[in-house]
């Protein structure tokens, strides 16, 4: 198999697989059954919000590149447009006006990951040279645009423009057209684990599964409860990080067999309640050369499965367990922002 962007894919891919120029990966198995599947969860109606307040985690300690969001009002006439009375331009009128903006960091909070968020570098054109590439073959500079390029020995170059353009192809506001709406399965770490900041393994996972009776099949999107978010609201805004990563569990993303668990259930996305789905940092590397994110490379790179970050899943985690239940209709689509790399999502299951 061969593509306009590339002569070899990564082992085990699935770069391709739904045409040349498919840029969904994963959610091209979101089909109208699997909606159906995740509208036959829903027995009581009742709904439960999965995102956490897009001003946690609070400051900039989880990520020196990451703020929380600053709201400010729209200006009308040099002044803040916030309880303006429409009187002062007409006498008639009885309106009382406000309108406001805001600077989003979009991976601040609850978020999605975008197969344009993490590339890596891959011998694509097969000339003997790994260069960096996304998924399915799309190239930095040519369908991930930003003000600057970056050579081989890691030295930035000004693009011609010196414009940040985006994510002409894999862009949020691809999965945002599609909706996102399917059957979501509860994986509860936290029952299990508690805080013992266990990282969790595929011989974990099974046992889990057996225990608490779940089962994943194709087309479902998986969520992983950690407890992680449920620390962070503890927290109100001041988080220690040592705390949040050494108590909070988190998957083992060099494990082998659990990305090949990936692999083999055909799950679309899997969403976690912690920082980064994976324990990061990962276990050493013992090869010359690896990802600093294996979990992120195996599935944003290769599978095009999807991740998102701080969820959260206390309160629907136990309400399932309470009733004996791990399944739900998900509804989680992002901004439909072009160009954007990630998104913020207020997710809503539905039981």
């Amino acid at each position: 198999m061969t593509n306009p962007r590339w002569k070899h894919r990564p082992e085990g891919s699935t770069w391709g697989d739904w045409g040349p120029d498919d840029e969904l990966g994963r959610l091209n198995l979101l089909t109208p059954a699997k909606v159906l599947q995740g509208i036959a969860e829903v027995k009581t109606g009742r709904a439960f919000c999965l995102s956490l307040p897009l001003d946690y985690p609070g400051g900039a300690v989880l990520s020196p590149r990451r703020h929380p969001p600053e709201l400010r009002p729209t200006m009308r006439d040099g002044l803040p447009n916030m309880n303006v009375p429409l009187r002062c331009f007409d006498p008639t009128a009885t309106d009382i006006v406000s309108d406001d903006q805001v600077v989003l960091t979009l991976q601040y909070s609850t978020q999605w990951d975008t197969l344009a968020h993490v590339g890596q570098m891959f011998d694509a054109d097969g000339d003997g040279y790994p260069e960096d590439v996304y998924y399915n073959g799309f190239r930095p500079g040519h369908d991930v645009v930003g003000s600057v390029m970056w050579d081989r020995a890691g030295k930035p170059t000004p693009t011609a423009s010196g414009k940040h353009v985006g994510a002409k192809h894999l862009g949020v506001e691809k999965i945002a057209e599609t909706c996102v709406q399917g059957r979501g399965v509860m994986i509860d770490l936290a029952a299990h684990f508690g805080r013992s900041g266990h990282v969790v393994g595929y011989e974990d996972l099974m046992g889990i599964l057996e225990k608490d009776k779940v089962v994943v099949e194709q087309g479902d999107m998986v969520c992983f409860r950690t407890g992680f978010a449920e620390l962070l609201l503890e927290m109100k805004k001041q988080p220690d990080r040592d705390v949040l990563f050494n108590t909070t569990s988190a998957l083992d993303g060099r494990d082998q067999r659990l990305l090949q668990w990936i692999t083999d259930s055909g799950v679309v996305a899997l969403f976690a309640d912690n920082y980064a789905v994976e324990a990061n940092p990962a276990r050493a590397c013992m090869d010359a050369y690896c990802a600093t994110l294996p979990l992120h490379a195996h599935c944003l790179f290769k599978l095009g499965v999807y991740l998102g970050e701080m969820w959260y899943f206390t309160q629907l985690a136990d309400w399932l367990r309470e009733n004996g239940r791990s399944r739900f209709l998900l509804t989680a689509p992002p901004l439909r922002l072009p160009g954007a790399v990630g998104s913020p999502a207020t997710p809503v299951a539905t039981v």
